[in-house]
């Protein structure tokens, strides 16, 4: 048993140098704890507070996956806050701004963007979006699994937002919201 283990660790040290291969971004304040690889790419600028954690160990996608963050123009930004915990498959993309609060915690497979990336316009369709818009992520937030959020969308404080949900605008604080796209279900 205590072999196993010692190759499961030796594994994930070897992942976790091999994923850092992978980051270019040399634009970063802070530290975070990781428990599986982080690629962090891009040339904006990012921050993380205290107590940021990345995968967990006994969640799906732990041996398979990575937290990919790009701040990808100069302009993009992405701020950690404090006491952030985020499972396996974590992907968050700036182009302008995006803000995480304290004490969020965020499910599997989820992902945070600020823009559509590409224009909208067809005779314009493989260029860069012209309009990213900021994401922010109050305190006190919980994120489950599977959840994307799309440019422009403030959550406030306390706020759930349940599996599988697809947030396209903002919500005040303390509510439960769910769905496709995302409504508020209840308060909390």
């Amino acid at each position: 048993m205590m072999l196993k283990s010692f190759i499961e660790r030796i594994i994930l040290f070897l992942r976790k140098i091999k994923y850092s291969f992978f980051s270019n971004n040399n634009n970063v304040k802070g530290s975070y704890k990781s428990y599986q690889p982080v690629v962090i790419r891009g040339v904006g600028k990012i921050s993380f507070g205290n107590k940021v954690c990345f995968g967990v160990v006994n969640s799906q996608g732990y041996y398979n996956s990575y937290a990919y963050i790009e701040a990808r123009t100069n302009e993009s930004s992405i701020v950690f806050g404090n006491n952030i915990h985020i499972n396996n498959g974590f992907s968050i993309v700036s182009e302008k701004r995006i803000i995480l609060g304290d004490n969020v915690l965020i499910g599997f497979n989820c992902q945070i963007i600020d823009s559509s990336f590409h224009d909208l316009r067809v005779d314009k369709r493989f260029f860069t979006d012209p309009n990213p818009k900021e994401v922010i992520i109050k305190n006190n937030v919980f994120i489950a699994n599977n959840v994307t959020i799309l440019k422009g969308v403030t959550i406030g404080d306390n706020c759930v937002i349940s599996s599988g949900s697809v947030v396209t605008k903002s919500f005040p604080e303390n509510v439960l919201i769910a769905g496709v796209p995302a409504k508020i279900v209840r308060q909390l």
